[in-house]
């Protein structure tokens, strides 16, 4: 939560219009493309991986490409970076980075092999637990 300005009683409505405003001007994709935020955020998945199987999961559950493309982005840094990755992938580097570029559109086999050299799979779970036989 950032504090951006305090005021008193008597202020309140103009403080939260400034603080509204403040807020529609802060890009946040410029943010989640900064690079001190995506090392950031790779330190974290280094130091916590069951944070960037979290992160996967939520992404894929949600479903948005250009979130999992930041993710993949900021977890390949986590994981030596381009070369290193592209290397246990199989992968060109050339072709990880476009592929991992904001336009980017990975295939399957890409998205597999990219996901096992970082240790992690894709897995297959029901939305809901099946219903008991006999009950419908």
């Amino acid at each position: 939560m950032l504090l951006l300005c305090g005021g008193d009683k008597r202020t309140q409505a103009s403080d939260i219009e400034q603080a509204v405003s403040y807020r529609k001007d802060w890009n946040t994709e410029t943010i989640m493309k900064s690079r001190l935020h995506d090392e950031a955020m790779a330190e974290l998945y280094r130091n916590d991986p069951a944070l960037a199987v979290d992160l996967i999961n939520s992404v894929l559950d949600d479903g948005d490409q250009a979130e999992l493309l930041i993710a993949l982005r900021q977890l390949t840094l986590a994981f030596g970076g381009v070369q290193t990755v592209a290397a246990q992938a199989h992968l060109n580097p050339t072709q990880l980075y476009r592929t991992l570029s904001p336009t980017g559109n990975p295939a399957l086999s890409s998205l597999t092999a990219i996901l096992k050299a970082m240790g992690l799979r894709l897995a297959v779970q029901p939305l809901s637990p099946p219903a008991p036989a006999g009950t419908a």
